[in-house]
């Protein structure tokens, strides 16, 4: 017959040889770690261990779309006339010697010209014309024309911008933020994933490796909310079982854990106590959330969409909702930027699918007076070559690309950085992942180099040991 007390006496004979070598040195050490993620109350809203901050947030959250799939800086927002001038020239030797290619290597290296056309915008920036939606707010967005990374293949390229890392198993960015400052919403997560799938086929999978707590904790990972259908599979009740019936199993499961966290000072049973207490919270706040038919007509007509139906530009929309409800980090994953071939059609499509919906996302926070302390990225994992793949795609490219940023301290109406004149490499105010990283952390009022956590005895952190800068230039 079960009982406490024999519980008690079969965990304690299993841990008591264990504990009593590290017990006091365990009790010092947390008294010294004010703050420790490991040891906070489970039941507690985690309010961050940057608290306060270690200067003055200009943002209060961050709204990061990915392109996965790496799209096309040639097509979208780096004009290149030089290398239209070349097309169908051998690409110059002094471009690609010792250079990293993903596919092409050993292949014949051929200039291939942009294959949309560009226009100035009333900003003054020249981008692709199919992306007007966007250049219409391009006084609000600071294009990076300089970014680089490390990887040249997908996912390795996903991990080192997620997580700072080309290894699996490190914190994603996603999970640094949540762990440095917490979150505002009490019911629901501090950290969500959105996914989408465009329309031309090329959906390589997205690993939820991706928005991985790693070595921290696990209550400080992403959860990914689907756009269309359940938002979270397993979340609504089983028929039959009231809301009252449920808090009761919940209340019951969570004693067991606080019993069993009592003896053992295990952080993943102070995590689970936290996310079933979180997952119940949910079950009311998630259908509300997801449920935008009351947005009034001019909404939807702004980030062309309908609600609920799954496309990036409905989870722009819930990404301004969860964003004004306290969430913290939100990454929209919008797939089908991997154009070996067909680039000029694939770039126009996508172009159709996210440009009034980025657009709408600017106008829509800025309506709200939210675009100032909402920080939003767009970038792929890499760009794409200026050679030609297949005689109409681009193959993987990570010497130069381009990204951009919108709100939350960042200068708009402005172009920082630059590539050659073939687009091959950043020559000028050349940006790593890692500046890109401490640039976000220091606009949410993080040093970068002081948000650490020590795991098999080192002091890891998101920006890694290799030195980093803020990217001053483009701050307001």
């Amino acid at each position: 017959m079960f009982s406490w007390d024999s519980l008690v006496r079969q965990l304690t004979r299993r841990t008591f040889l264990a504990r009593t070598a590290t017990g006091l040195g365990a009790v010092a050490l947390g008294s010294m770690m004010n703050g420790d993620a490991d040891a906070a109350p489970a039941n507690d809203r985690w309010t961050g261990i940057v608290n306060p901050r270690h200067h003055a947030p200009r943002a209060k959250r961050v709204i990061w779309m990915t392109m996965a799939g790496g799209p096309s800086h040639l097509e979208t927002f780096d004009d290149k006339p030089k290398l239209a001038e070349m097309h169908g020239q051998p690409m110059p030797e002094s471009f690609t010697k010792g250079q990293q290619i993903a596919q092409l290597q050993g292949q014949k290296l051929v200039c291939y010209g942009p294959q949309t056309t560009f226009k100035t915008m009333k900003s003054g920036v020249r981008i692709c014309n199919k992306f007007e939606q966007i250049g219409d707010v391009s006084d609000e967005i600071c294009f990076i024309r300089s970014m680089t990374t490390d990887a040249i293949n997908h996912d390795p390229a996903h991990m080192f911008m997620n997580s700072g890392s080309q290894i699996a198993g490190r914190p994603s960015m996603g999970a640094w933020t949540l762990y440095g400052l917490g979150a505002e919403a009490e019911d629901l997560p501090g950290f969500v994933v959105l996914t989408s799938l465009g329309r031309g086929g090329q959906n390589q999978p997205i690993a939820a490796r991706q928005w991985s707590s790693g070595f921290l904790p696990s209550r400080f990972q992403g959860v990914h909310l689907r756009g269309k259908g359940d938002p979270v599979l397993y979340l609504s009740n089983p028929a039959g079982v009231t809301r009252d019936v449920q808090g009761d199993v919940v209340a019951a499961v969570n004693t067991l854990n606080a019993k069993y966290d009592e003896l053992v000072n295990d952080p993943e049973a102070a995590t689970r106590i936290a996310q079933y207490e979180m997952a119940f919270r949910m079950q009311a706040s998630v259908p509300e959330l997801m449920d935008a038919s009351k947005e009034p007509k001019h909404i939807f007509e702004m980030y062309g969409c309908q609600a609920g139906d799954g496309s990036f530009a409905s989870n722009c929309l819930l990404a301004r909702r969860l964003a004004e409800r306290g969430v913290r980090f939100i990454q929209l994953y919008h797939k089908d930027w991997d154009h070996h071939g067909g680039v000029k059609d694939g770039v126009e499509l996508k172009a159709q699918e996210i440009d009034r919906a980025c657009a709408g996302l600017i106008r829509d926070l800025k309506q709200r007076d939210m675009l100032k302390d909402t920080l939003i990225v767009w970038a792929g994992e890499f760009g794409r070559t200026p050679m030609s793949q297949g005689g109409t795609g681009r193959d993987h490219h990570n010497k130069g690309y381009t990204i951009w940023c919108a709100g939350g301290g960042v200068q708009g109406g402005l172009i920082n950085g630059a590539t050659d004149d073939l687009g091959s490499a950043a020559i000028d105010t050349v940006v790593t992942v890692h500046d890109l990283h401490a640039t976000r952390l220091h606009l949410l009022g993080v040093d970068p180099n002081r948000l650490t956590y020590k795991f098999q005895g080192l002091d890891f952190k998101l920006t890694g040991v290799e030195p980093s800068q803020v990217i001053e230039g483009i701050l307001a």
